[in-house]
C-alpha cells in the first residue's frame, strides 16, 4: 500500500496525506517524492546517464548481469506478480526484465529525473517515479524489490534496506548487486560515486540486521577477476574516467561475454561462486 513519506499514514489515489497535508508533486511528468533531490544530489553524476544509455546494450558486464538477475527471478520468485527496481537508472534492467515476465507489473524509481526520461524510453509500460530510497513511499507493496549497484553510492545503506524491507509484502524478496572487495578500492570507485566496496559478511549482516533471511549468494566476474584486479591496482591513485572500463571495443566484448556465458553455467548449476568483482545476493522477508 501506499505510505506518505513524511508521516507514514496512508494517502489518497492523489496521493495527497490526510494526517500532514503532504502531497506529492510532478517533474517532468513523473511524480516526485523527493524533488529537492531531483537535479542534483552527491549520489551519482547526471551527465552520466547519456553515455551509459548507450553503452549499455553492448557492454559485456551489462548484458551478463542483466541475465544473473533474470535467471535469479526465474529461479527464486517465479510467481512474483509485482516488481520494483531502486535507483533504475536509464531503464536497462528493467528492459530485461519486461522481455521475460511480460505479465509482471513493473515499477521502477530514481533519484534524477532525468533518469527516468530515459527509462521511460527504453521500459515501456512501467511505473516510473523520482524518489530517494530513503524515504520509499510504500507499505507491504512488492513481491519483489530490487537495487543493482545502486547501495554502495548511498552513505546511509541499512536505512535502504530497511526501507526495501518494509516495502516488501510479507514472504517477498530481495535481488541486489554491489561491487565486491574493499582492496579493491581505486579511483574508479570515487570517480563513480561510490562510497564503499562490500564484503559478503557485511552485506549479510546488514540484511540478517534489517530482518531478511539471505537465500543466495555468489560472486560474479570471477574467470575475469584476475584482470579487474590488475586494472584496478593500475588506478589506485591516478584520477580516472568512470566511464572509461566500460569503453570496450566490438572484439574485447565478444571475448569477456564468452567466458561470462561459461562463468553463468557454473552459476547454474547453483555453485557460489569464492570470490569476484561483484556480489549477487537473493534474500527473503522472514
Amino acid at each position: 500500500m501506499k505510505a506518505c513519506p513524511e508521516c507514514g499514514a496512508v494517502p489518497s489515489e492523489e496521493w495527497v496525506c490526510p494526517a500532514c497535508g503532504w502531497q506529492v508533486r510532478k517533474i517532468g511528468g513523473f511524480l516526485s517524492f523527493s524533488p529537492e533531490l531531483a537535479r542534483e544530489n552527491e549520489g551519482f553524476k547526471e551527465s552520466y546517464f547519456a553515455e551509459l544509455a548507450g553503452l549499455e546494450e553492448r557492454n559485456f558486464w551489462f548484458r551478463a548481469r542483466n541475465r544473473l538477475i533474470v535467471r535469479a527471478l526465474k529461479r527464486f520468485f517465479p510467481d512474483a506478480s509485482s516488481f520494483m527496481e531502486v535507483g533504475c537508472g536509464t531503464g536497462y534492467v528493467l528492459s530485461g526484465i519486461r522481455r521475460a515476465f511480460p505479465g509482471i507489473k513493473l515499477s521502477g524509481s530514481e533519484i534524477y529525473a532525468s533518469g527516468l526520461e530515459f527509462a521511460s524510453r527504453r521500459a515501456s509500460g512501467v511505473e516510473l517515479i523520482q524518489m530517494d530510497a530513503r524515504r520509499m513511499p510504500f507499505k507491504e507493496e512488492f513481491d519483489v524489490v530490487a537495487a543493482f549497484d545502486v547501495l554502495e553510492h548511498i552513505e546511509e545503506d541499512e536505512k535502504v534496506i530497511g526501507q526495501m524491507f518494509a516495502s516488501l509484502k510479507p514472504g517477498g524478496g530481495l535481488l541486489l548487486t554491489v561491487p565486491q572487495h574493499p582492496f579493491l578500492w581505486s579511483q574508479q570507485d570515487v570517480a563513480a560515486c561510490h562510497v564503499r566496496r562490500y564484503t559478503k559478511a557485511e552485506l549479510e549482516g546488514k540484511l540478517e540486521g534489517a530482518g531478511f533471511r539471505v537465500a543466495s549468494a555468489t560472486s560474479f566476474i570471477f574467470l575475469l577477476f584476475p584482470i579487474m584486479m590488475l586494472s584496478r591496482l593500475l588506478t589506485k591513485r591516478a584520477p580516472t574516467d568512470p566511464m572509461s572500463e566500460l569503453r570496450l571495443g566490438k572484439m574485447s566484448n565478444m571475448i569477456f561475454e564468452a567466458v561470462m556465458k561459461l562463468e553463468e553455467a557454473l552459476i547454474g548449476l547453483n555453485l557460489s561462486l569464492p570470490f569476484g568483482g561483484s556480489l549477487l545476493m537473493v534474500a527473503r522477508k522472514a
